[in-house]
Parts: C-alpha cells; structure tokens; sequence
C-alpha cells in the first residue's frame, strides 16, 4: 500500500509473532498411553487462554478409550509457567501452579502482568531470553512438592465424562455415546455419580490455574496438606504427653 506521494505506509508494526510449532509440550498424562497417538495441527487455530495470543492448536485422542483434548496456552507461557499446554499442570511435579507457587520460596515464584498490554509486553521480554524461566529456577527442589508431585501418569483423567442421562436411566443412544456409562460393570459407583452443582470443582477455569489465583483444586490440595500437619502435630503432642506422663 502506498500514498500519492509514493512513499509506503508502515503497517502492523506492532504486530507480534506468531507461534507455528510442529509440537505441543504436553505432560505424559495428556498424551496418553498409545504410542502411535496422531494429532490435528490447526496453525493459527486458537488463540491462547493466557496471553490472548494466536497459536497452533493441537487436537488428539488421549487413548482408546479416552475422549479428545486440545492444547489451552501457547508454548511460550507454557514455558514461561513450566506447564503442560493442555492441563496447565506443572510438568516436573504435576501439581497446580498455586501448590507449586506456595511451597517454593519467594525469589523463585515468577509474577505475570495482569492487564493485556503488561502481559503481552512481558511475554515479549521472556522470548527474548534462551532457556525458560521456571526450568532455571529449579534449584532447591522443596521436600514438600516432592511428597506431593505424581510420580506416575493418571491415564483415568483422560476418560469421558459421565453421561447424566444415564444416571437418570434415560440414555438411548447406547454404544454411541460419546459419554461414559462406568467402569464398574455398568453400575455407577457413589464417587462416580454427578456432582453438586454448587460444588466448587465445577468452576474450574484455565486462566485462574494458569495464575495461580482462585484454583479450587489447588485451594483443596492445600486444605488437605493444611489438615495433615495440623494431625501429625496433635499426634507429636500426644507421644510427648504419654512420655513425659511415663518418665
């Protein structure tokens, strides 16, 4: 495009790059158990959850008997979190980044702008830099993540959901169904019922586990771990009691 003096219009100067990958970074979890899995590459297909930025988008069957899942983030905040591109989990200790957050120490927590400009300027600044900040800062490993971190893939998350009209009874569609009935010989075990509604694991969203903030499964990891010190002080007081009462 030019004007009538001839003179060329600078254009989409600002415009930043866009992510064209050949591969998502993804947890062995999410990739699933069958070594020959194939994937949709949709370049351009997405646009990032996080930062807002098109990205290439991946699409694939997590097993045999698993349901379809597809990559949330773009790589450069997968990198810049050090987490999987689908789940949003850790990759080195499979844990919400609010678990992980807490239990590191302050110097080694990275904190991302909030507002779109910030953040878009901030992921430019971490392109710029060769190795990925949380993979650097893994230097002292807490005892505590380690304890916690999934030393094994949980293959049973990439499962269909289950399907609500067979628990009502009322499901015709049979074989077809794109949900799951049960895996306990077609008999619906408690856990495996639909959950209340009001329940706060049902309100669940990428952007606030990809902060760090509001995560409820992160919020009920701590609440347990907050439970299990608060029982083993009570019985750490309870054997000093019985041996001073002995001595």
């Amino acid at each position: 495009m030019s004007t009538d003096r001839g003179m060329p219009v600078k254009r989409d100067a600002n415009i930043q790059d866009v992510e064209n990958d050949e591969f998502p970074i993804l947890c062995e979890t999410c990739l699933g158990n069958n070594p020959y899995v194939r994937m949709i590459r949709v370049p351009y297909g997405k646009g990032c959850k996080s930062c807002g930025r098109p990205f290439t988008n991946f699409r694939w069957k997590a097993g045999t008997d698993a349901r379809y899942k597809s990559t949330q983030v773009c790589q450069m905040c997968a990198k810049t979190k050090n987490v999987c591109q689908c789940c949003v989990l850790d990759l080195t200790f499979g844990l919400p980044t609010q678990v992980r957050d807490t239990f590191l120490a302050r110097q080694q927590v990275l904190t991302m702008p909030i507002e779109k400009a910030n953040r878009a300027v901030y992921m430019q600044e971490m392109e710029k830099k060769v190795l990925p900040p949380y993979r650097t800062l893994f230097t002292e490993v807490n005892a505590t993540l380690l304890r916690l971190a999934r030393k094994k893939p949980f293959y049973q998350r990439n499962l269909p959901q289950l399907c609500s009209f067979y628990a009502r009874g009322c499901c015709t569609r049979g074989k077809s169904c794109p949900y799951r009935y049960s895996s306990h010989g077609g008999i619906l075990c408690r856990h495996e019922l639909p959950h209340d509604p009001n329940d706060p694991l049902n309100k669940q969203n990428v952007k606030d586990r990809f902060d760090g903030k509001n995560d409820p499964v992160a919020q009920k990891i701590l609440e347990r771990i907050k439970q299990q010190e608060k029982d083993e002080e009570r019985e750490r007081k309870e054997v000093i009691s019985r041996y001073l009462i002995k001595g």
